[in-house]
């Protein structure tokens, strides 16, 4: 059984088999029927014939909250007792984790307090007020938010819900890879934009299980590639707060539950530089005609720029979010 989301996610822990489980994947896609979207698997011949494969598109940034964060949040709230729910959550997020907590607490009659760094994005922190959420600001460069929520938990009675180090949020982040390959049949590799890990986490739980052999390729921006060198390290490592356009990648240090699971289940982690992830928002745009904010962008960025070799003859590739502004679009596009 899964440790409640309340309870410790045991920072060093390595039996993950034992905590993030197939099983627990399915678990988490009945809980989200009817709740969250079964987004669209997109393909483009445009696009096959500039990079030479058949890509599928899992297009998250057609998830509620525009991103893939609300399976796992709503998976793990959905999974509190009535007490706790009446006194409420807090979680801690750049934007879209902060926005999916908020949906996901409004949608379960609880209320959400969320820590979000001084510099988030407008659009992310105004819709995450939007859907009832009482904001708590900090410097992400100087402050500690997983301290600061920990004491807003402790001093309120509130329910901490992580944005990755927790199974039931990795759980319902693999569901994205869950319908994706339902859909599309075996794949050979999955290509996964890469924070703190939950997304990959699942992913790779659900993929692997499904398609035995799968090669899955994870996608760091070039300054925040904590997850390559913890990789090369054989254990997590910390890098100063990445300055890049992907701010939902701006991790200093993967997580020891979704490390755990990557350690066991990646074949390699890519890099991509801030300029290639405005070409694949812009090629998103222009040829997909869909938006993507710049981490939903990197892993179709790792696609063009030719940084997955050898090339499989079918990859998917989870488009993991869509929130920003129209004046963060065009002045990253600009």
């Amino acid at each position: 059984m899964t440790p409640s989301p309340t309870g410790p996610t045991g920072p060093g822990s390595t039996d993950v088999p034992d905590v993030v489980t197939f099983d627990d994947v399915r678990d988490a896609a009945r809980r989200l029927a009817g709740v969250a979207h079964r987004t669209p698997v997109l393909r483009s011949r445009t696009l096959d014939a500039l990079v030479g494969a058949e890509v599928h598109l899992k297009c998250e940034n057609f998830q509620r909250v525009g991103a893939f964060k609300f399976r796992g949040a709503y998976n793990a709230l959905s999974r509190l007792s009535p007490e706790q729910l009446a006194r409420g959550v807090v979680a801690y997020s750049s934007g879209n984790h902060a926005q999916a907590v908020a949906l996901a607490a409004r949608e379960l009659g609880s209320h959400a307090v969320i820590v979000m760094p001084e510099d988030s994005p407008k659009s992310k922190t105004d819709a995450t007020a939007g859907y009832g959420a009482e904001i708590v600001r900090y410097d992400r460069y100087t402050g500690d938010r997983v301290a600061l929520g920990r004491q807003l938990a402790e001093e309120r009675g509130l329910a901490l819900i992580p944005p990755y180090e927790h199974p039931h949020i990795i759980a319902g982040q693999g569901t994205a890879a869950l319908e994706l390959i339902e859909e599309t049949g075996p794949l050979d590799a999955l290509l996964t934009p890469v924070g703190g890990g939950g997304l990959m986490a699942g992913s790779a739980t659900a993929a692997t299980a499904l398609v035995p052999g799968i090669r899955m390729i994870g996608v760091e921006p070039e300054a925040g590639d904590d997850t390559l060198r913890s990789l090369a390290a054989g254990h997590p490592v910390t890098i100063p707060v990445p300055h890049t356009i992907a701010d939902g990648q701006a991790i200093a240090t993967p997580g020891e539950l979704t490390f755990a699971v990557n350690r066991r289940l990646l074949d390699s982690v890519v890099l991509v530089s801030d300029d290639e992830i405005r070409a694949a928002m812009k090629f998103a745009f222009e040829r997909l005609k869909i938006v993507t904010e710049p981490s939903g962008a990197s892993a179709l960025a790792a696609l063009l720029a030719g940084r997955v070799t050898p090339l499989p003859a079918r990859i998917g590739v989870i488009i993991s979010g869509g929130n920003v502004g129209l004046e963060r679009f065009l002045e990253l596009l600009g």
